[in-house]
């Protein structure tokens, strides 16, 4: 697929993904919806990419999915419109790739939805967010529902979805919703620190951090402990075993993958 509205550079195992609609505030639409679909298919296929980075162009992460094509439709399509966003947002989410969303701006509506889709989030200090679906009468439809509540607990949640009011970056990392702040030209270089630290690491180790966790997140305790033992062993069959003796051998691993 051409990307018209996703700009995309891999560079040492990091693709860094921008949305550029900066003239809509990079306001999500179906054309978005479609390339993301066609992005996280390509990405992982690809065993070069080891870490994703998600982020906005212009003053703007993400400032909501798009008023202007959402207005005319009716309950089905509304529901259908729903369905599609979540559907690409949860194959983001399940990717078996680390992504980080570097929340430049404005993180509105569909937006934080997007973001909450990450992995972890990292703001710059100038970033607001926010769920005003409620001022238009309608509710989130990308999951922050959901989403949202096990993330920050469902108190704070619902304060946000509730009132539709902004909050700053700082609130945003006291709630948990981020998980470090930066001033604005320190975002990038920060995010994509962080994003080669993990590219270095263990890729099957990695993957399997995400899954197990995520996987784990949703099961009881005894259901995830299980599931853990399970995958942690798998690794001593290949991964572990080189890592392990990196590491008593005083060398760098030579990670396969």
């Amino acid at each position: 697929m051409t990307y018209e509205v996703l700009k995309v550079n891999v560079t040492e195992g990091i693709a860094t993904v921008t949305i550029s609609r900066p003239q809509a505030l990079n306001a999500l639409n179906t054309r978005f919806f479609q390339e993301m679909d066609s992005l996280i298919a390509e990405i992982g296929a690809r065993n070069d990419i080891k870490v994703v980075v998600i982020t906005g162009e212009g003053k703007a992460f993400v400032a909501g999915a798009d008023i202007g094509e959402m207005v005319h439709k009716t309950k089905a399509e509304g529901a259908e419109f729903s369905k599609a966003g979540q559907k690409t947002l949860r194959s983001l989410e399940i990717l078996d790739k680390p992504v980080i969303a570097a929340v430049n701006g404005f993180a509105l509506g569909g937006g934080l939805e997007l973001a909450l889709a990450c992995d972890f989030r990292v703001s710059s200090s100038k970033a607001k967010f926010g769920q005003p679906e409620v001022n238009l009468g309608v509710i989130p439809g990308y999951a922050a529902t959901q989403r949202l509540p096990r993330l920050i607990g469902l108190g704070n949640a619902l304060f946000i979805l509730l009132t539709g009011e902004m909050i700053g970056a700082e609130e945003a990392l006291r709630m948990g919703l981020v998980q470090k702040v930066v001033e604005p030209e320190e975002l990038m270089p920060t995010v994509l620190g962080l994003a080669k630290t993990i590219a270095s690491k263990g890729p099957k180790a990695v993957k399997l951090v995400k899954s197990v966790s995520r996987r784990g997140f949703l099961m009881d305790f005894e259901a995830g402990c299980a599931l853990e033992s399970e995958t942690f062993g798998s690794l001593f069959e290949n991964e572990a075993a080189e890592g392990m003796r990196a590491f008593l051998e005083k060398r760098p691993p030579k990670w396969q993958g």
